[in-house]
């Protein structure tokens, strides 16, 4: 199979879909690899590495699209990218399709096979290529948060663990999964009081047990998330129903009831995010303020510490990837329950019920596409 490597263009983001070693592996299981010229070198990996195991450089962008069978991103195809996908290309990458219908129709309307990340599901509900970048978010979101707390940044002057004679600051954790436990630990290494809201009791109650005495766990409902909030310093965002837009935990009306200079950090801006007055920023500008509130909503946080993320991302991703380039999507996801669950969009339909009902689109049973 020919596979393509693309540098990645979103703005700032530096990470790459494939390091020296996954195309070492895949070029002796006797597939071709091209890579973009300078693809990995936001991450630490230069031409002359692929080149050794390998794969080839090629100079555009377009070069690497054009013969591609599949293409293995790290972030969706941007507005740019679109005319370079055509009929019957497998795309695999971190879609989102739910949080944005012009991006969904693009790839309908391109007839490619796209396979998201952050759908692939296993039995147990772990979301295997999701979970290391919500890990990676999650400890972000606290560094991010504590950063931006600082008065230069318009912050109220809080650190976050105090000092001995002065009580720490308050992080309230909205989601108690992968994103809210690293959020969690993080926080609390920090020496922060630190609160966990979540709906799920049996989350709640395994958190007690395994979360240090500075967390405390609280059940998420309306009147509780606006008691907490009306009292934190930071508050992180971390809920996700996969593959489907977050739920709006925060809205406007709510700022007035949180303290000037208290700092959101809202992790799931990917899926649209959790608060009602977040927007997507970037690395270069990552806050605004609203109603005295700090706004974080970088959507490609991980970006910002690129060879831990792709390391992180690749050992995760690799496994899958190879098997899609070994047997072929339809073969791969026949025999793998958990990839299938990655189908997204083929042949111009929608195979995700999350994406169909985002956009009030018909929702087609993946397993009819891989027979």
């Amino acid at each position: 199979m020919k596979i393509g490597i693309p540098k990645e263009i979103k703005t700032n983001e530096n990470r790459v879909s494939l390091v020296p070693a996954g195309a070492e592996a895949l070029v002796m299981a006797g597939h071709t690899v091209h890579v973009e010229q300078g693809a990995g070198l936001g991450s630490g990996f230069t031409d002359e590495q692929y080149v050794a195991v390998g794969a080839k450089i090629l100079p555009t962008a377009d070069a690497v699209w054009k013969d591609a069978e599949m293409i293995i991103k790290v972030k969706e195809p941007i507005a740019v990218e679109w005319p370079r996908m055509r009929k019957g290309q497998t795309i695999f990458t971190y879609f989102h399709f739910a949080a944005d219908e012009a991006l969904t129709k693009a790839h309908l309307d391109s007839g490619a096979t796209c396979i998201a990340y952050e759908t692939v599901e296993l039995p147990s509900r772990e979301l295997p290529l999701l979970t290391p970048m919500s890990e990676v978010a999650g400890r972000m979101a606290v560094q991010e948060g504590a950063k931006y707390l600082e008065k230069l940044y318009g912050g109220r002057g809080v650190l976050l663990g105090g000092v001995p004679g002065v009580p720490p600051g308050k992080v309230v954790i909205l989601g108690g999964g992968v994103v809210g436990v690293n959020a969690a630990k993080m926080a609390a290494g920090m020496g922060a009081k630190v609160t966990i809201m979540d709906t799920s009791l049996p989350r709640l109650r395994y958190l007690s047990d395994v979360m240090p005495a500075n967390v405390q766990m609280i059940f998420s409902n309306r009147q509780n998330i606006l008691e907490q909030i009306s009292t934190a310093d930071l508050v992180v965002g971390g809920v996700l129903l996969p593959g489907a837009k977050a739920p709006k935990l925060i809205v406007r009306e709510d700022l007035k009831l949180m303290q000037q200079g208290a700092v959101i950090v809202d992790v799931a801006i990917d899926q649209g995010g959790c608060v009602e007055t977040i927007k997507a920023t970037t690395h270069e500008n990552p806050v605004y303020t609203v109603d005295g509130i700090i706004h974080y909503g970088v959507a490609n946080m991980p970006g910002g510490v690129p060879r831990t993320s792709t390391l992180a991302l690749t050992n995760a991703t690799f496994p899958y990837a190879f098997k899609l380039a070994n047997k072929g999507w339809k073969q791969a996801l026949r025999e793998d329950a958990a990839l299938l669950k990655g189908l997204n969009v083929v042949a111009g339909k929608v195979t995700y019920q999350g994406v169909a009902e985002a956009f009030g689109m018909e929702y087609h049973e993946p397993q009819q596409f891989v027979k």
